[in-house]
């Protein structure tokens, strides 16, 4: 516990900037991610996060791509989660993942594609948006 408490008092520190990228769906809705492309905030992803507003997004960045798996723990908002390939192609969506309140919590990902780049953001916005496999995502840095 007091590792935890340690890592995520790191976090919310703001040791650095936190950088945001603008991810853009082909019918043009877009998503401000905040990007998670460190140890802990690729570990923690959204949890201990009382709300997410409308229009914002946590996008994690991984070195590689693989069957990167995440979880809900101590999440406290059900959110979609969408997968996507370093060609920034959507591999795998799932939608109104609900926190997980106890140990062992299911781990979500891709049944077989790899993906480089994970989109979390508030339940409903898949649907909302109509996103599915296949689309092509813009990223663009905000300066």
């Amino acid at each position: 516990m007091a590792i935890l408490l340690m890592s995520l008092s790191v976090i919310l520190s703001g040791e650095k900037e936190t950088e945001h990228i603008l991810v853009t769906f082909p019918n043009g809705q877009q998503l401000e991610g905040e990007v998670a492309n460190t140890p802990e905030k690729l570990l923690f992803g959204l949890a201990f996060r009382e709300t997410l507003p409308t229009g914002s997004a946590l996008l994690m960045i991984f070195d590689e791509s693989g069957l990167h798996r995440v979880w809900t723990k101590e999440y406290r908002i059900p959110v979609d989660m969408i997968w996507v390939d370093e060609s920034k192609h959507i591999v795998h969506v799932m939608e109104g993942l609900t926190p997980c309140e106890k140990d062992p919590c299911p781990r979500y990902g891709p049944p077989s594609a790899n993906a480089r780049y994970i989109l979390q953001t508030r339940a409903g916005f898949v649907k909302d948006a109509g996103v599915a496999v296949g689309m092509e995502l813009k990223f663009t840095l905000v300066m």
